[in-house]
């Protein structure tokens, strides 16, 4: 008799099983949503499908009489660039942090500790400071998105460097290499998959930092319409636009796990991405 710790269920059951809970809540859904619009058509928690495609028709598909732009589009825009910009300075200076805090231990001994305070210090209670000190602007955003993450990124890739044998940096120095060249070409090459990785799972939190920042002090973007909307209890809006977001996070981490495999493929073969 098999146990059922055992038991690994087959390739077109596996993909049946993970489409099931997605399924069953679209069933739920539409259950819920019928029942509450048969008892009230002006009920505004579950809106149908086809109000969903009306609101998005006019969100994606129709210029705003106010500015002219394509709200849906334009928000879209926005956020990516914040993100974009966000992550991309995280993820260099946690790379740098992480790479000389876990191969110098002269830079280890004074940055590490301060690295362990800054990560624990809650972002989101740093905006107000962030607001007051870089203004309402782009880049109060963009340095929320940076600080909030680059402490995680750097403690990553400074474990990551601990973590390489140290057999390695006897053999290079042993050929002659300094230490620009150690860490150049010895460490970096093997740190750039683990940062991709980093970044991946660094993502989630992106996305909260660039929502919060955006409801709180922002014109546009997806965070800022969603909390503009909500006056008006416009779930037909709300809704579409959290699952564009999740689309949008689900395709970068595709993206990054794909070009992981693509850049490194030393580093997927062992199993590490």
């Amino acid at each position: 008799m098999k146990r059922l710790i055992n038991l690994t269920p087959a390739s077109p059951w596996h993909l049946l099983l993970a489409l099931l809970p997605f399924a069953l809540l679209l069933v739920l859904y539409l259950l819920g949503s019928d029942a509450r619009l048969e008892a009230n058509p002006n009920d505004k928690l579950l809106p149908s499908f086809s109000q969903f495609g009306e609101a998005l028709g006019r969100m994606a598909l129709e210029p705003s009489k106010r500015s002219g732009e394509y709200l849906f589009w334009a928000d879209t825009a926005s956020s990516l660039a914040r993100l974009g910009i966000g992550m991309s300075v995280a993820a260099v200076t946690g790379l740098l942090l992480g790479l000389f805090t876990g191969a110098l231990p002269l830079v280890r001994a004074p940055l590490s500790p301060l690295l362990t305070v800054i990560s624990l210090v809650p972002p989101l209670a740093l905006l107000p400071i962030l607001f007051i000190v870089f203004g309402l602007g782009e880049l109060s955003k963009v340095v929320l998105i940076a600080v909030g993450i680059t402490p995680f990124i750097a403690r990553d890739i400074q474990r990551a460097t601990q973590q390489i044998p140290f057999e390695q940096l006897v053999k290079a120095q042993t050929l002659g290499a300094s230490t620009p060249q150690i860490l150049i070409r010895v460490l970096l090459p093997q740190l750039l998959p683990k940062l991709i990785d980093a970044v991946r799972l660094s993502l989630g939190a992106g996305w909260l930092f660039l929502i919060a920042a955006e409801a709180i002090a922002a014109t546009d973007g997806l965070g800022y319409r969603i909390f503009l909307v909500r006056r008006y209890l416009a779930m037909d809006v709300i809704l579409p636009y959290v699952a564009w977001i999740t689309l949008l996070a689900f395709a970068f981490d595709s993206l990054l796990a794909w070009t992981n495999r693509r850049l490194f493929p030393w580093y997927a073969q062992g199993g590490q991405s």
